[in-house]
């Protein structure tokens, strides 16, 4: 027999104007339990968290992802305990390295050591959010730097518990989720497979005593509540060709990277095939309809009942979503459709 928990939900949002604010606060409203704004090329993910704060009173609010690498360790803990106590202890800080294409195309500084530069960035923030006088000798990071004028200095801002999650795609990233962060912000995650993602943040968490029920699991999904599962299926197929064609270099791409690991290698690379060769329609007729009905919740109600059933038995606590529609009315009513799927599911009878 086995006992499941509840599974909560997620939605991304960029609250950077009164319609993004205006879908939070319909979230908060709702009952949802996390918002969680990106941070790419565009808007930062900091800032519009402190104006979602000021609107909601019960929805946590976080970053996924701030980048590792664009701020030094300490303004990270500096803005982050900020937003903690703006939101009154409702942030969490979501990290990642992004890739070489962002951190040194957009940043302009070197993508190095990601895991060592996680690790560290990781340590120095909860070492601030304790209180504590930050002296750090890492691989990446030396605090105070050596032979200089500076000073260990303690944080003068209050000190508080802050969650922090790691997004990983790769095994030695996973196991440092496990070994070290509150949560897993997941990505390109099939239940079918997933194990690929969880034995490895479960082998993470276990080499530091702890266990896998330990670290907060969330996934992103797509959500399309439909009759027409194929044609739906189509459509969120052909997004994922910009993934394997753009998300990366041709050498470099980490959702490829997962892809392959959970069985899909020849299609990512024929996909990434044709968009390098400059034929975008050929690459996104090129993805199989199982990966866009696999990564996302589409269907009638029962059949997204029955998927949302099979992202909480493969042990998984959140799944994320994207906008259901293109207006705000849309986004609400998608949203309450699915709230009250995800409801039946958490009311079944346990170790059915």
């Amino acid at each position: 027999m086995t006992t499941h928990g509840t599974l909560k939900l997620g939605i991304w949002a960029l609250p950077v104007d009164q319609a993004g604010r205006d879908y939070v606060l319909e979230a908060d409203r709702l009952g949802v339990d996390v918002a969680w704004v990106p941070e790419a090329w565009a808007y930062d993910a900091m800032t519009p968290i402190a104006a979602a704060a000021a609107v909601t009173e019960n929805i946590r609010l976080g970053t996924a992802i701030a980048q590792i690498g664009s701020r030094t360790p300490a303004m990270l803990a500096m803005t982050a305990m900020t937003l903690q106590k703006i939101s009154d202890g409702r942030f969490i800080l979501g990290l990642g390295t992004s890739g070489p294409q962002v951190m040194e195309g957009f940043h302009g500084v070197p993508f190095d050591r990601p895991i060592a530069r996680t690790r560290e960035t990781i340590d120095i923030v909860r070492m601030a959010s304790r209180g504590d006088r930050l002296e750090y000798d890492g691989e990446t990071y030396q605090l105070p730097l050596p032979d200089g004028e500076g000073k260990a200095i303690r944080p003068r801002a209050e000190p508080a518990p802050l969650p922090i999650y790691v997004a990983s795609l790769g095994p030695a990233n996973l196991r440092l989720t496990g070994a070290a962060a509150d949560g897993w912000i997941g990505n390109s995650f099939f239940c079918e497979t997933a194990d690929v993602f969880l034995d490895e943040i479960r082998a993470g968490a276990e080499s530091a005593g702890r266990s896998l029920a330990d670290i907060d699991l969330t996934v992103s999904v797509g959500v399309e509540i439909t009759d027409d599962v194929e044609a739906a299926a189509r459509r969120h197929a052909n997004g994922f060709a910009f993934t394997f064609g753009a998300m990366g270099s041709a050498t470099s791409n980490f959702y490829n990277n997962a892809f392959t690991r959970q069985g899909w290698g020849d299609d990512v690379a024929a996909v990434q095939s044709l968009w390098l060769a400059g034929d975008r329609e050929a690459a996104a007729a090129r993805v199989p309809l199982e990966i866009g009905l696999g990564q996302n919740l589409i269907g009638p109600p029962d059949q997204i009942r029955a998927r949302l059933r099979q992202y909480r038995d493969c042990g998984i606590n959140s799944i994320r979503i994207g906008p259901i529609g293109t207006t705000l009315d849309e986004n609400v009513d998608g949203l309450g459709q699915l709230m009250d799927l995800l409801n039946d599911v958490n009311a079944e009878p346990r170790g059915v």
